[in-house]
């Protein structure tokens, strides 16, 4: 799929295909050459010479005194050489205290020819030390080249080519995914399209008189496919591709950023035209840190200046356009986003219900579906999924077949994957106690009771006390349409749904329980997000605190270290809050009250089934769900499923998918999301 960046092409000389690699056989030339060399320099020289005679000490004497010794070399450690008056080699050995005194006196009379030589190292040593000298130098130098040529696999091979950019080449091989593959988004794939068009044609451009945009950035919450889109250009575009993430950037060395971005534009206008994209763009494109700040990151801005420095260069006639993707604008440097550098800014918000059917078409390919798998149904229940999670969804679904020796997929597994990716693994129910189920049967019911008597509430497609990760019990709601904008009615209604399970216990139980924590929790929210964001309190007025954080990923800093208001105003938002919580727990308590026996009919029915249908629900009470004539209809009728809105009874505190109601951190003037999915934990036991 991906290649080294090869050279770009010369006008006036044709480009050849690389020569195939040399086969293995031919690394071990060198070191056969260099044994056989060192194998002949020792052999050679005894094949042509006559073995030497070795004489003891008294024949050494006897020849000397018959004069058959022609020279004698004696070493100081008293080994002794020469030759024989026929001309033979001889050794010997000589008592050191002798060749001092009588037996140079006996040489010399008969005229032999002495000579002295000191004892050297054996050749053995010899080559001990020189492989300990060179040693160390031949391993480092080996180990300095074997990195060199992985491309900066380490830091040591790194620290060679630390300042080329990372990025991967598309170049004549591109990646095999197209705009076919990527379901729904129409609007963002026009405009990515759009500049595709622009480089593939660019005079019917310019004879308008367009410029092409320099930058596209892409912006959405996790997994809605931004990369995806990019892989997409890759596969649409008969242009050179360049793939490059923002952390490939940061490095341990000072000024690699700055170089590899210049590095990269660089390699990209020898191939222009040509697409960058820029995934995470946000690691390098942080607001800079302005006068008085405490914290900077001097390596980071360098990097930043030097992307803006290169978007302002290059020519827009030489057909570089700048993809980039984030999920956290909020943080990028104005500088960054201003015209002339991301020209245009592509929202890609989570799916609707069409396109999470035509996603869910796409990652069900290769799969065998049931006849009564109806991906309609499917996407219905899950809104607020990304196409990360459809395509998880798909994944979890085969394998739960799988699990179930089957090849071929049926509604259940949907059910079953979505129950095990919103809630974790489903237990039986053997593992509450009598006087928990008992609890939990009349938690549930409350919800459900409340939500099917509410008006504006998502009507209810199933309860169940089967415990399932975290929750000991789920009452499920599934909206009949997805929702952009919260009327005040149905958030209301909201809140007393959220208090149901806590109000069926002071009227059956004439107490509380822990069961309730994280549905008090998560309406305390609720309502703090009503008076202080969207002006839903008489007492505080028409004003908005909104507590900040990311726009797609949620979450906020401390809020009371940036708190912009008074104490006092604290106190009436404390008191408004308060009074919210507790009208909407009366006004459940009121319906449950007046609607007792439907109440210990649906208990009694819970601990008997465990698993009744919303339908069953709404006949005790004696209504229909709003704005439909027909019951709730679930993914999957009487199996275990999690729809929009979950009220569930949990066994500890650990967090839950949080309701995501309308967001004060949304884009002024942008719809909100659609209703995702969300857990109402209750803790039965702590």
């Amino acid at each position: 799929m991906t290649r080294q960046a090869l050279p770009p092409p010369d006008g006036a000389k044709p480009q050849g295909t690389a020569p195939p690699p040399p086969p293995g056989w031919r690394h071990w030339l060198l070191p056969i050459a260099f044994g056989i060399t060192l194998l002949l320099w020792i052999v050679l020289p005894t094949l042509h010479t006559t073995p030497p005679v070795n004489l003891t000490y008294s024949q050494f004497l006897h020849d000397v005194s018959a004069h058959e010794v022609r020279s004698v070399t004696i070493a100081s450690n008293g080994t002794a050489t020469g030759k024989l008056a026929k001309g033979r080699s001889y050794t010997t050995v000589i008592p050191v205290e002798l060749a001092r005194s009588s037996l140079l006196t006996e040489l010399q009379a008969a005229k032999v020819s002495i000579d002295a030589s000191v004892a050297g190292p054996s050749f053995g040593s010899e080559v001990i030390t020189w492989l300990i000298l060179l040693g160390p130098f031949v391993i480092i130098i080996w180990f300095w080249v074997r990195l060199s040529r992985q491309g900066g696999g380490g830091a040591l091979g790194g620290a060679l080519s630390v300042g080329r950019s990372k990025a991967k080449v598309f170049d004549a091989e591109r990646p095999s995914t197209t705009f076919a593959d990527v379901a729904g988004y129409e609007g963002a794939k026009a405009e990515i399209a759009e500049v595709v068009d622009f480089l593939r044609n660019p005079e019917r451009y310019r004879r308008a008189g367009a410029v092409a945009p320099r930058g596209v950035l892409m912006v959405g919450p996790p997994g809605t496919g931004k990369t995806l889109l990019a892989r997409a250009v890759a596969g649409e575009a008969a242009v050179p591709f360049f793939s490059v993430a923002g952390s490939s950037f940061v490095e341990m060395y000072v000024g690699v950023g700055a170089a590899r971005v210049r590095d990269l534009f660089t390699e990209a206008a020898k191939r222009a035209p040509a697409i960058v994209f820029v995934d995470e763009v946000d690691a390098i494109g942080q607001r800079r840190s302005g006068q008085g700040a405490m914290v900077s990151n001097d390596e980071r801005e360098q990097t930043l200046n030097q992307l803006l420095s290169e978007m302002d260069g290059f020519d827009p006639a030489e057909g570089i356009v700048v993809l980039a993707a984030t999920n956290r604008p909020e943080i990028l440097d104005p500088a960054l986003l201003r015209p002339g550098r991301f020209d245009r800014q592509v929202i890609i918000p989570l799916p609707t219900l069409g396109e999470r059917r035509a996603i869910l078409a796409v990652h069900c390919k290769g799969k065998t579906l049931g006849p009564d798998v109806d991906l309609d149904v499917v996407a219905r229940g899950t809104p607020g999924f990304s196409g990360a999670d459809l395509a998880n969804l798909a994944n979890e679904a085969a394998i739960v077949a799988v699990r179930n020796n089957r090849h071929i997929l049926a509604a259940s597994d949907f059910d079953q994957a979505r129950d095990r990716i919103l809630l974790g693994r489903r237990e039986g129910s053997n593992v509450l106690l009598p006087e928990e189920k008992h609890a939990v049967a009349i938690h549930e019911s409350g919800h459900a009771i409340v939500a099917a008597l509410c008006p504006n509430a998502d009507p209810v497609a199933k309860v169940t006390i089967l415990p399932a990760g975290q929750a000991l019990g789920v009452t499920e709601q599934l909206p009949l349409v997805e929702r952009h904008l919260y009327s005040e009615d149905y958030l209301n209604d909201s809140l007393a749904v959220r208090l149901g399970g806590r109000a069926a216990e002071l009227v059956e139980l004439g107490q509380g329980s822990t069961g309730a924590a994280n549905d008090l929790a998560q309406a305390t929210d609720l309502a703090t997000k009503m008076v202080r964001e969207f002006g839903l309190s008489k007492a505080l007025g028409p004003v908005g605190y909104p507590s900040g954080g990311s726009v797609f990923l949620g979450g906020g800093g401390s809020e009371f270290s940036s708190r912009p208001f008074a104490e006092t105003t604290q106190a009436t938002i404390d008191a408004e809050v308060s009074r919210l919580v507790k009208d909407a727990e009366d006004r459940a308590v009121s319906l449950l009250k007046a609607h007792r026996s439907a109440l210990g009919k649906l208990v009694k029915l819970l601990l008997e089934q465990e698993t009744v249908d919303g339908s069953a629900v709404y006949h005790l009470v004696g209504t229909k769900p709003s704005g439909s004539p027909q019951p709730p209809r679930t993914v999957a009728p009487g199996s275990s499923r999690v729809p929009a809105n979950t009220h569930a009874a949990s066994a500890s505190r650990a967090s839950s998918t949080s309701n995501q109601e309308p967001s004060a951190q949304s884009a002024p003037h942008a719809p909100h999301a659609p209703h995702a999915p969300h857990v109402e934990d209750s803790q039965v036991t702590d």
